[in-house]
């Protein structure tokens, strides 16, 4: 749709440079006023929905800030907002702008939408143009955005100028906030309703945090044994009420999260070929080293992608000769635990795509997952899912609140599981960079559709269980370039690739450039970086050296390179390989890295 409307702009646009033909204009009248909110950006992206937007302190033509915005792939990196306007109103739209096809338009004007754009502008260039709004519009969308393909463009200085709407008053402010469920990440809160409300704006520690379109809210990415300060204030369109009473609330303290307690400081966490050899070879639970803090069974796998009934086989004797018997197996588990191992199953992988589309495939999943785990004498799970297993529905927009069957059946059912097995579960993850940091950029099909639905599918699974959650180990590898907080391109081969990536994980970010839907940091306890073992396992395979800056970079902010992380995590909890037999196939240089980095 938005490239429709770009292209129906360049064609006004082109009509309007024709000699003779001039755009119409307005002077500003005593009674005008720039409905505008926050159009030089001086406020970060408050008032604007960026789909690739951020904010930068240069080059900017006035004041300390401007827009920088990137379209990428089938996103034309448009910033919009949404203006209250009179009926039958003549207004003004102008903006500064730089960089390759930027455009600056009105739509849903009621009469004829609008817009101004140049080809090229090295340095700041003014856009304007004109319209009238119809006989009913009382609300119109002004917007930015640049052209598929080509580099960023930066924004400044936007305003619309016309007779202003009396919004009336800001509401009352809310009473005294209620405490919910408190864990030690997590706080529940719930208010009254405010009569003329619109949506809330929760405050901790006075500073607001997220925003909330009903009466309660969860407040994540909490530390354990904290207290913390929260007030909630009320919004409409004439602004934002005071702030409530202060209500106070401690976590609960650590480790909580899902995190086993004899689970070392620094766990190495590796994937073991149980069900199939490949190129590198069979190994026997019994010879995975000591190293292995965390050994992932690989793999688990439906019966048919929509059955819900997974399945573990283990290596036949015709792929893996050196294979051991069910008894020998389960009996090094048995030993391996002893040492303080943690042994999981993990669903999924390459080849097994688990849609759980019926509740009926849910419950089966549960029992079936749950067989494994009683037969071998597992720790818990990991959720291994790739491919086309998770993906969103087109109206599915909030990773808080989830819609999709797929999704919502792979929460549930992980929590039945969690509530089976109890505090000493081990959960964790191996999403690809797909699925979570690409959500930074794009969220499903997006607001005006044509994405690709698997955008960030994870995200709302991993919220949802983040109380939950032992280990999140991203595959940092076998991936595309990935936009990072700096808002430039990450690709593989180097420890910037990995400090990127997982700065995004104990930061949080905006899902879909939406500066009010923040994905929260997880405690970086719950974080492993996920590289292959060697050369042979994946693309992205970096060497020690590199290993060890992104360690240094992540933990003490040393050798970091270009990119600034927004933070130093030295319990960042460790890594993540595949696999166990490919670090065997390498010499174990992986392992003997980890474990000569941590001691």
């Amino acid at each position: 749709m938005d490239r429709v409307r770009s292209v129906l702009a360049l064609c006004a646009a082109t009509v309007l440079a024709v000699p003779g033909i001039t755009a119409l204009s307005s002077a500003a009248r005593a009674a005008d006023a720039d409905l505008a909110r926050n159009g030089g950006f001086e406020a970060g992206l408050d008032g604007w929905t960026c789909t690739a937007g951020s904010v930068v302190n240069s080059p900017v033509r006035s004041g300390g800030s401007a827009l920088k915005a990137t379209p990428a792939g089938s996103d034309n990196a448009r910033c919009a907002q949404t203006v209250t306007v009179k009926p039958d109103s003549q207004y003004t739209l102008a903006g500064y702008v730089r960089g390759d096809y930027a455009y600056l338009g009105a739509s849903g004007t009621g009469t004829t939408d609008v817009s101004a754009w140049t080809q090229s502008a090295p340095d700041w260039q003014r856009l304007t143009t004109t319209f009238r709004t119809g006989a009913s519009t009382t609300k119109v969308t002004i917007y930015t955005h640049g052209w598929y393909g080509t580099g960023a463009y930066h924004a400044d200085d936007i305003s619309l100028v016309g007779p202003g709407v009396d919004a009336g008053q800001p509401p009352a402010a809310p009473t005294t906030p209620t405490v919910g469920t408190v864990t030690s990440t997590s706080v529940a809160l719930s208010w009254p309703s405010v009569p003329g409300a619109t949506g809330y704006s929760i405050h901790r520690n006075n500073t607001k945090i997220q925003s909330a379109s009903g009466t309660s809210a969860t407040v994540s990415g909490l530390s354990p044994s904290t207290a913390y300060s929260f007030q909630i204030t009320a919004v409409n369109e004439a602004g934002e009420s005071a702030k409530s009473p202060a209500v106070t609330a401690t976590t609960t303290s650590g480790p909580g999260g899902g995190d086993p307690a004899d689970l070392p400081a620094h766990a190495l966490v590796g994937y073991l070929h149980a069900s199939f050899a490949n190129g590198a070879g069979y190994t026997r639970m019994a010879d995975v080293p000591d190293s292995w803090e965390v050994i992932d069974l690989a793999f688990g796998e439906p019966t048919s992608t929509t059955s819900g009934d997974i399945r573990f086989d283990r290596c036949p004797a015709t792929e893996c000769p050196n294979v051991e018997s069910d008894a020998e197996f389960k009996a090094a588990i048995k030993a391996k635990q002893a040492a303080g191992k943690k042994v999981l199953i993990s669903i999924g992988g390459q080849n097994g795509q688990v849609q759980l589309t019926t509740t009926a495939a849910r419950d089966t999943f549960v029992s079936s997952v749950s067989k494994i785990i009683d037969t071998y004498g597992l720790d818990g799970l990991d959720i291994d899912f790739e491919g086309h297993s998770l993906s969103l529905n087109a109206d599915d927009t909030d990773f808080k609140n989830p819609k999709t069957p797929v999704i919502v059946n792979l929460i549930s059912a992980v929590k039945s599981l969690k509530a089976k097995y109890g505090d000493d579960f081990v959960l964790t993850m191996a999403p690809e960079t797909f699925f979570v940091q690409l959500g930074y950029q794009y969220y499903g099909t997006g607001k005006w559709g044509g994405q690709d639905p698997r955008a960030g599918a994870y995200l709302p699974v991993i919220h949802a269980l983040r109380d939950d959650l032992t280990l999140l180990h991203v595959q940092d590898y076998n991936s595309g370039p990935i936009m990072g907080l700096d808002n430039q391109y990450h690709s593989m081969g180097g420890a910037d690739f990995h400090i990127a990536m997982t700065d995004m994980l104990l930061t949080g970010f905006p899902v879909a450039g939406d500066a009010n839907n923040v994905f929260p940091p997880l405690r970086p306890d719950q974080i492993a970086i996920g590289m292959p073992a060697t050369t042979n396992a994946g693309n992205g395979h970096v060497p020690s050296s590199e290993t060890n800056k992104a360690l240094d970079c992540l933990t003490k902010k040393t050798n970091c390179g270009s990119y600034t992380t927004h933070g130093t995590w030295p319990a960042l909890r460790g890594l993540m390989t595949w696999s166990i037999n490919w670090d065997r196939f390498g010499g174990w240089e992986f392992s003997k890295n980890f474990d000569g980095y941590f001691g």
